[in-house]
């Protein structure tokens, strides 16, 4: 991933044990004092959240500890696309597009960060600038020409 999204993971992990878990705790013993547990929504609802907190903890504890933090920046320069690269490339229509390979847990399509397993970046990667590539879609194959490859930081 990139360093990015490893600093808005690790930033997430940071809100959920020091802020959203022990306000959490805090009103599930404050509703375990309000007597009957079987009934009392608050009790029931903190708990079935303290679970979903704590799974979500878990996750990214694990997916931070495992990451591996590949930056854009420090790539030596080339044409040819890896993980990281912002690609602008050109349908058969003529309408430009461009794209940033990024992992798994940085996709956001509104910016156009797409993940490397994803079937655009899979055609893509290993092409360099001004090849042109087949993009097998189930509307059919389409070729995309590349008119650009960068390696920069993301936004």
């Amino acid at each position: 991933m990139t360093p990015k999204g490893w600093n808005r993971l690790r930033e997430e992990l940071h809100v959920l044990v020091t802020r959203e878990r022990p306000e959490l705790t805090q009103m599930i013993a404050w509703a375990a004092g309000n007597g009957d547990r079987s009934e009392n929504g608050d009790y029931i609802y903190g708990k079935k959240r303290l679970r979903e907190i704590d799974r979500r903890i878990r996750f990214l504890t694990k997916r931070l500890e495992n990451a591996e933090v590949v930056d854009p920046e420090s790539r030596e320069p080339t044409d040819q696309i890896f993980f990281g690269a912002t690609v602008t490339y050109a349908r058969p229509d003529g309408s430009e597009h461009t794209i940033s390979i990024v992992g798994i847990d940085e996709l956001d399509l509104d910016k156009g960060y797409v993940t490397w397993i994803s079937p655009i970046a899979r055609t893509l990667t290993r092409a360099r600038e001004g090849d042109v590539v087949v993009l097998r879609t189930p509307a059919g194959d389409e070729e995309l020409e590349i008119l650009q490859v960068e390696y920069k930081a993301l936004d």
